[in-house]
């Protein structure tokens, strides 16, 4: 998609601060971060939402997030994966990708009752 800023990132037409590439993926340290680390794992197959995307890539992307959280320092410790999905899902780019967060406790529930 020639307009998605993921996409452009994922082939390197913009710049990021990666953590991980291979040629199903990316992986770049989130701009607004909401922990100590915090990335964000991105196909480079554009796919609108989880819901749009082929269920072995996301398998694939889940499978590689232990092994970038250990890169990162975090495994052991521990760490939240957050796949947000349409506008009541919080999602605000519309290209799949997963945040991984950690580097601090987390509570339960993540956001506070309205």
């Amino acid at each position: 998609m020639s307009d998605c800023i993921f996409c452009k990132i994922a082939a390197g037409e913009i710049p990021s601060n990666k953590v991980y590439e291979d040629d199903k993926m990316v992986a770049f340290k989130d701009l607004e971060p909401a922990a100590p680390v915090h990335v964000l794992l991105v196909p480079k197959t554009h796919a609108d939402n989880v819901m749009a995307a082929e269920p072995a890539l996301v398998g694939y992307m889940l499978g590689k997030a232990a092994e970038i959280a250990e890169k990162l320092g975090i495994k052991e410790s521990g760490f939240r994966l957050i796949i947000n999905t349409g506008k009541d899902g919080g999602q605000t780019v519309q290209h799949l990708h997963i945040h991984l967060i950690g580097g601090k406790a987390m509570g339960w529930p993540p956001f506070p009752k309205e």
